[in-house]
């Protein structure tokens, strides 16, 4: 589970501006008239403390950092529109903020950005047990929205390593994928409505809890992945799934790349509908995960790890697919050694082994972090190639990911952050990742680390519609600047 850092040391980023020699864009600084307007707005709603503004100026994986003075905590659309009314008329710059779980730099201020902060936005709106669909504030936390559903027999369409920390509106915002993606699809699919709040303070309500609607153009397509520069989300509306009635995880070893590959398409022939998900690893991250988080491993020595979960509604029936696959994939050499979990418990404890490969990585040193989109036979080429590009000036390069959908987390770590590495490594992965008609980011999004790199999965002419879009939408430009658009020239 990812969950925010303390405070304490945050000082230790560099920031963002000085790290990386950005300009500040010409908006108005903060003047304590601006204060005194918002504290009359939401009192006791309004943070100042340097030292309470500390963890918010500072990404989860400690490599940007802002000078917000000022954070702002709504509880209702009303307020996020006067809020935002007001920044506009002053011409005042905004960083929409959720769990602040984001990688790529996009969920904290680059400089003195105000930190509209969605923690307080937090209510569910209503849940219709017919048809599975929810209705909650931007700021509900992912878990607790699946706890809640559960209780309901229902499941939330999403699942990620920070659900612990993540707002389902940053979620939306970025188009998150997660685990749950091979089987209930992206969020651009379950989503079925928004309500924005635009840069002028307007508020767009989109919020339908419809499953089919075919009337003009669906505007809530423009804000699910905009990263907050086009609108602020303050609520969603979202199709969820019933929960399945069983739930099974094999943990497999597996000798090379290729027997991981062979095994997935073997298991998605053989599972056909119950298949859930389908993760790998490879055994560096397996070793981070052990050393770092004394977590162990049930299956151990390969050099290859491939999680498989199937989702249904027939114990018997599943687990009969399933051991009807194991028993094919062992017999045929694909798997070296593997266990399989139904309880509850057991299930919890393998997947954890999965999803904080993130968290042991952190511990390892400082990150450099790579989400893209591959053909799946070249999914783990990119890893050998940048281990051996890299050399002793990585502590370590690991490769895991999910297989259902191509994508690949590439992870470098090193004893800390330096222009030699990450010249190096950017745009040696870009570069490599467009030879194969790939993507930059597959899930994380752009945010402030790679918008100047969206060239290497978008054509000019994509690039500068989407410019006009944001012109249009924010003439001012003061929602989440700097972020997910490369810089004018």
């Amino acid at each position: 589970r990812r969950a925010l850092h303390g405070a304490s040391g945050s000082r230790e980023v560099t920031p963002t501006a000085e790290r990386y020699g950005v300009r500040r864009l010409p908006f108005s600084r903060l003047s304590g008239g601006d204060v005194a307007f918002f504290e009359r707005l939401m009192p006791g709603r309004v943070v100042t403390d340097p030292e309470q503004l500390e963890a918010f100026n500072v990404d989860w994986l400690r490599s940007v950092r802002g000078c917000s003075k000022l954070m702002l905590k709504p509880q209702t659309t009303a307020e996020v529109s006067q809020v935002l009314r007001y920044c506009h008329e002053r011409n005042l710059a905004v960083n929409p903020q959720g769990g602040n779980t984001g990688l790529v730099g996009g969920s904290v201020p680059v400089f003195d950005e105000i930190i509209l902060s969605t923690a307080l936005l937090n209510r569910i709106i209503s849940f219709d047990k017919v048809s599975g669909i929810l209705v909650c504030q931007a700021g509900c936390i992912l878990e607790k929205l699946n706890e809640y559903l559960e209780g309901q027999g229902f499941v939330m369409p999403l699942d990620l390593g920070a659900k612990g920390s993540c707002h389902i509106g940053g979620n939306v915002a970025t188009n998150a994928g997660g685990l749950r993606l091979l089987r209930y699809g992206s969020l651009r699919g379950t989503v079925l409505g928004l309500e924005v709040v635009l840069a002028d303070g307007s508020a767009l309500d989109c919020l339908a809890s419809l499953r089919k609607d075919n009337t003009g153009y669906d505007l809530k397509q423009l804000f699910i992945g905009s990263e907050g520069t086009l609108g602020v989300i303050t609520a969603v509306s979202i199709l969820c799934p019933q929960k399945p009635k069983a739930v099974n995880l094999a943990f497999l070893g597996c000798q090379s790349f290729d027997k991981v590959l062979e095994t997935f398409t073997t298991c998605r022939a053989m599972l056909g509908e119950i298949l859930s998900a389908c993760e790998f690893m490879d055994e560096k991250c397996m070793e981070l995960v052990e050393r770092h988080l004394k977590l162990s491993s049930p299956v151990a020595g390969s050099p290859f790890y491939v999680l498989i979960e199937t989702s249904g509604s027939n114990s018997t029936h599943d687990e009969e697919k399933l051991n009807n696959f194991l028993e094919q994939a062992m017999t045929s050499g694909l798997v070296l050694d593997g266990t399989v979990a139904t309880d509850g418990k057991k299930i919890k404890a393998l997947w954890g082994l999965r999803e904080r490969v993130s968290e042991a990585l952190a511990r390892d040193g400082c990150v450099y972090k790579y989400d893209l989109s591959l053909p799946a036979g070249k999914l783990y080429d990119l890893v050998t190639d940048t281990r051996a590009r890299l050399g002793p000036s990585a502590r370590a390069v690991v490769g895991y990911g999910h297989l259902g959908d191509g994508n690949l987390h590439l992870n470098i770590t090193a004893d800390s952050y330096s222009h030699s590495l990450l010249d190096a490594i950017e745009p040696f992965v870009y570069e490599w990742a467009a030879r194969c008609n790939g993507s930059i980011s597959a899930e994380h999004g752009l945010g402030f680390k790679k918008k100047q790199f969206i060239q290497y999965s978008k054509p000019p002419e994509a690039v500068s519609l989407m410019q006009r879009f944001k012109a249009m939408l924010d003439p001012k430009g003061i929602l989440n600047p700097y972020k997910m658009l490369p810089s004018s020239s």
